[in-house]
């Protein structure tokens, strides 16, 4: 009897995004007859791996995060870091931290909503954060405390979470690992505008939940430097319908 097992999926896999059905399908890799099992991170590896990566990044990065606070206070009124409560693992809520690329309380009237191209409430300093992601650093206190992981499907807002439960079946099953700084679906697609994109990036969150492993993990990393680097066409492949 065939002996069936995944192949541990490589970042360039791109499962079909869910477009127009309420019903999230995702692309399962093909069996391969034989061959070693997938090699899933033990449940203390990936804890380990995060905490130890989380402090070789944060170390010589503390002095530029030092800097990027330093130049927000000099160029917008209000603080330097702010915080947000996102839910993490099992529907548990957190704070999470990050460099304010925005202008201070500019949800005060509007309460949470994405950031759509354009935005006119980012400032031009932040702009340049959000394009090398460096107002994502404070996000490694957050690892370090068990909130994240370096890998995983991105934290959403309680406020967003409420709306998209009812508007995405299955939607809480992205919940089931802890969310993280990067993840399979960030390397692939843009941040989320709307309900279609988020059922787009659902596809692929599921993906990774149902089939990491050790090496996805790693190539996840991976292709996240070459992002920062705009290397991005080296591994990424194109959605076979657009995102939008």
């Amino acid at each position: 009897m065939t002996d069936r097992t995944t192949r541990p999926w490589a970042v360039a896999a791109t499962p079909k995004p869910a477009m127009r059905s309420p019903a999230v399908s995702i692309q399962h890799p093909p069996c391969r007859p034989s061959g070693p099992a997938p090699v899933r991170p033990a449940g203390w590896a990936k804890p380990a791996f995060d905490g130890v990566a989380a402090l070789l990044i944060l170390i010589p990065g503390l002095p530029l995060m030092g800097l990027c606070c330093l130049l927000v206070r000099l160029t917008s009124a209000g603080p330097a870091i702010y915080s947000q409560t996102r839910v993490g693992r099992g529907g548990r809520v957190f704070t999470l931290y990050k460099i304010r690329s925005m202008v201070h309380d500019c949800e005060s009237l509007t309460g949470p909503r994405w950031s759509l191209p354009g935005d006119p409430r980012i400032t031009p300093l932040g702009r340049a954060l959000r394009k090398l992601h460096l107002d994502e650093l404070p996000q490694l206190f957050n690892v370090l405390r068990g909130d994240m992981s370096l890998v995983g499907p991105r934290p959403e807002r309680p406020e967003i979470v409420k709306r998209l439960r009812l508007s995405i079946p299955g939607y809480d099953r992205r919940h089931v690992v802890k969310p993280g700084l990067t993840g399979f679906a960030q390397v692939h697609l843009p941040p989320d505008t709307c309900v279609r994109s988020v059922k787009n990036k659902l596809a692929y969150d599921l993906f990774y939940v149902r089939h990491r492993t050790l090496r996805m993990e790693l190539v996840v990393l991976f292709a996240t430097g070459l992002k920062l680097l705009g290397l991005k066409r080296l591994y990424q492949r194109k959605p076979r319908v657009p995102t939008e």
